[in-house]
């Protein structure tokens, strides 16, 4: 599939530019510079045919010298891998020498180069385009991304210098390749898993906390299986949030949680489970899709007997019990260790989900459940199930969660605890790793009610 990278100084509107390509708000949009570090990935959704675009961190300026010399890498390895290049610079500040300088990094590259000078809301305001004939770049675009003006020629611009035939790509952009939310609060290890999956420095990798500030959509390969990867902002405390631009970041990872098809939580073994680990898969569990839990750095772990990796994973069982469907992962990010046992099971899981109970089988596991421990009383009865069934998984999803319709005498009467109980036993007869069984209830007096 092509890629167009989107390069520029600081705060000239790239970010804005990427969101209107992609059809959705996916980089941070602020009017604080150096806001991109990442190259952030999406695909283009107002071409015909797909292609992907990177967004990538303000170069030059360095408005953030932690993460200046990261940035400027991250563009780099962006121009390398691109196709095309976009020069985005801002007419309302006119030509400045950093964009003499890119543009002159981007002559030398060898790549096709398109001028976007962004910031021009009306036709009077054109002739400030005239500024950047000195950059030397023939018939530049002129802009406002904020207002989608001038989306149309840039597409059909981008379609001119590249072919952007691709069919097998077009399936990332339809949704129906899995989605993959990596997710955990800072400092875990996301985007170092992500690195290590990918085998490639495409995320940036610091030991400070809120590095990944945006959720970032990458297309992967393993073994004929196409995914996306979500690398999320890391989740801190609503209390922690040193800044607004902190604030967005969250609000994007708990969107990544609730559109993946499969949600990893990236866990520190050294530091176990935290308060704020377990906010994060109470959001996992509140979404009812499909988990996996991560244990990273197990590298760092000192009691390495069997004894005391026992005790561990026990540990963290115990602390995250409202997940016990979710299978445990251990895995070393930096030295990229057990990789293929991730996505082994996110393969087994994929499998399981496509598995269904028969109903007469189901209607066996059910009675057997029943007859080997009642439902306690409510009031003057118990819960009593009178038939039950599978239903399909959701349409053209790659993973599911298991849908049971029973239809009950009482949907009230079903408490908490037994709920879990049925789900345990049918779990004894179906393993259905890392997928949440769902319980659509059906009373003779009262309408559907669902509950985990």
């Amino acid at each position: 599939m092509k890629t167009v990278a989107i390069l520029g100084r600081p705060n000239v509107g790239k970010s804005a530019l990427f969101n209107l390509l992609a059809g959705q708000k996916i980089s941070i949009v602020h009017d604080e510079p150096g806001v991109t570090r990442d190259r952030i990935h999406a695909m283009c959704r107002r071409s015909e045919h797909p292609f992907e675009i990177v967004d990538t961190g303000g170069i030059g300026a360095e408005p953030d010298p932690d993460f200046a010399e990261d940035t400027r890498f991250a563009a780099d390895v962006a121009m390398v891998a691109a196709d095309l290049l976009v020069l985005v610079v801002d007419a309302q500040a006119g030509a400045t020498p950093l964009d003499a300088e890119l543009g002159k990094l981007m002559r030398e590259s060898g790549k096709p180069v398109l001028l976007v000078v962004n910031k021009i809301d009306n036709d009077r305001q054109e002739s400030l385009a005239s500024d950047f004939t000195r950059l030397g770049f023939e018939n530049p675009i002129c802009m406002s991304a904020a207002h989608s003006r001038g989306v149309g020629e840039l597409i059909s611009r981008i379609e001119e210098k590249i072919d952007l035939v691709d069919e097998e790509m077009a399936e990332f952009v339809r949704g129906e390749v899995p989605r993959l939310a990596i997710v955990g609060r800072p400092n875990a290890g996301k985007s170092s898993l992500v690195n290590a999956i990918l085998n490639d420095k495409r995320t940036i990798v610091s030991d400070i906390p809120g590095t990944t500030r945006d959720a970032v959509d990458i297309p992967y390969e393993y073994e004929g299986e196409k995914y996306l990867l979500v690398d999320t902002a890391g989740i801190r405390h609503r209390s922690k949030h040193s800044t607004s631009i902190e604030v967005f970041s969250v609000m994007r990872s708990e969107q990544a949680i609730e559109r993946a098809d499969l949600n990893i939580l990236v866990i520190d073994a050294v530091q176990g489970v935290t308060s704020q680990d377990k906010k994060i898969a109470g959001l996992m569990q509140e979404s009812k899709k499909a988990s996996i839990l991560v244990i990273n750095k197990w590298d760092l772990i000192e009691d390495t007997s069997k004894e005391g990796v026992k005790a561990k994973l026990d540990e963290i069982r115990g602390d995250l019990f409202f997940l016990d469907y979710a299978p445990i992962i251990v895995l070393s990010a930096l030295q990229g260790t057990n990789i293929p046992r991730l996505f082994n099971m996110i393969e087994k899981m994929r499998q399981h989900a496509r598995r269904k109970l028969g109903t007469g089988e189901l209607n066996r596991i059910l009675k057997e459940a029943t007859d080997r421990q009642p439902p306690p009383y409510k009031g003057t009865r118990r819960f009593k199930v009178y038939y039950a069934t599978q239903l399909g998984a959701p349409s053209g999803r790659p993973f599911g969660r298991i849908e049971l319709l029973l239809f009950v005498n009482d949907p009230r009467k079903l408490s908490d605890s037994y709920q879990s109980y049925l789900s345990s036993r049918i779990r004894d007869y179906r393993e259905y790793p890392g997928l949440p069984i769902i319980f659509k209830l059906k009373g003779k007096k009262s309408s559907s009610k669902s509950s985990e």
